[in-house]
């Protein structure tokens, strides 16, 4: 009894954390700061458009590997270091062993994407959504990807899936519209 008390006042205090950061909209460290009793905003970081990778959720790929198939886990490095046909070669090995991984799928794409191999990228971002329907990251990359074959329409339909899928804000949503910003910023010039 006791601990479904406390499961429960645990869930509570999740939840109201999401509403209020839903609300907010602020970064999760102020939202804690706040909650703790602290006034202070932490400084946001702000990046002009070209600093902006073509998705910043991939930025921490090679940090959390500990637990992972050893050719996963090689291949998530791979790709944090830029290292494109490495990737491809580990994350197929992967594939092999866990060929029904929407992650794995997507990683392979995005290695392809970055090699602009367009073909073969939109076959693993597509595998990825068969497997996963709301794999936040199919739809980011397919979205971009669609940008880059002059396709923004397309774009569109992935950022509306995206923002359906993501009910609280999420970085794949704001890569996305960044990138559709951009490419029709580029278009009318």
């Amino acid at each position: 009894m006791v601990r479904s008390i406390a499961l429960v006042a645990v869930l509570g205090a999740l939840t109201a954390v999401g509403v209020a950061y839903a609300a907010n909209q602020l970064p999760l460290g102020n939202l804690i700061a706040a909650w703790l009793g602290g006034s202070e905003r932490v400084g946001e970081a702000t990046l002009a458009m070209e600093d902006w990778p073509v998705c910043t959720t991939m930025a921490s790929l090679g940090s959390d590997v500990e637990g992972l198939d050893p050719d996963f886990a090689a291949g998530k490095k791979a790709l944090a270091a830029a290292n494109w046909n490495a990737a491809v070669t580990a994350l197929k090995l992967a594939a092999l062993r866990d060929p029904r991984n929407a992650d794995i799928q997507n990683y392979i794409g995005y290695a392809y994407h970055r090699l602009r191999q367009w073909g073969p990228a939109m076959q693993h971002y597509q595998s990825a959504l068969t497997f996963n329907r709301r794999h936040r990251g199919a739809h980011e990359h397919l979205g971009e990807l669609s940008l880059a074959l002059g396709e923004p329409g397309k774009a569109a339909e992935h950022l509306a899936a995206l923002e359906e899928i993501c009910l609280i804000p999420c970085e794949e949503v704001g890569d996305l519209k960044r990138a559709i910003a951009a490419y029709k910023s580029s278009a009318n010039r």
